[in-house]
């Protein structure tokens, strides 16, 4: 399969280009803001440009963007809802724009997380994570032509918690979240928000 990975260049993009490439034998199209191919998923127009520029593809999968981390009472309105045009909006104009660029049959997988968090200053991821995962379900049944929708969920990523300073072992492994995005492309399963080792909802 010819697959756009939008967030190549990141922890869980990176790991999962490599996978697609080596163990799947797909042809692989890396996108990030600075990439080979570029894109911004918070500038709409940045999405229909990089469909332009890689043409019918058979699955996209977005791991790019986060939840802002800044507590309810923050200082201004921009430093609380800095994401939403990224991680959640972006992801939307994604979608509906794959609805016509992807093959049929064809996949597109997005990412939220985690929505329920016990420390704070992540009450905005909490919402976009939360509005995500309610949406990719409701969607999948809105794809035209056979093109599967689903998700992931990630969580915190063990390496990712590393890199911060913080014990790796409250996250999950990478290999184990790409194992989750690969099921998905590879599968036939819609409308799922899979967290990897927990048993998919629909």
């Amino acid at each position: 399969m010819k697959i756009v990975v939008i967030g190549a260049s990141g922890t869980i993009g990176s790991a999962l280009s490599e996978t697609l490439e080596a163990s799947g034998g797909h042809e692989v199209v890396r996108a990030s803001r600075r990439g080979p191919v570029v894109v911004d998923l918070a500038r709409p127009e940045s999405i229909d440009e990089m469909f332009d520029a890689v043409g019918t593809v058979d699955a996209v999968v977005a791991v790019a963007g986060s939840g802002q981390i800044a507590r309810i009472d923050a200082s201004s309105d921009e430093d609380y809802f800095r994401g939403l045009e990224g991680k959640m909006l972006g992801q939307i104009h994604l979608t509906r724009r794959a609805a016509h660029r992807i093959a049929d049959g064809g996949s597109l997988t997005l990412t939220n997380g985690i929505s329920t968090f016990s420390e704070p200053g992540l009450s905005f991821a909490a919402l976009v994570n939360g509005g995500l995962g309610h949406f990719v379900p409701t969607a999948a049944a809105e794809m035209p032509r056979g093109i599967r929708l689903n998700s992931v969920s990630p969580g915190w990523v063990a390496e990712t918690l590393e890199k911060m300073g913080r014990d790796g072992a409250q996250g999950t492994p990478v290999a184990e979240v790409v194992r989750a995005y690969v099921e998905l492309i590879e599968g036939t399963g819609r409308g799922l928000v899979v967290e990897p080792g927990v048993p998919a909802t629909s």
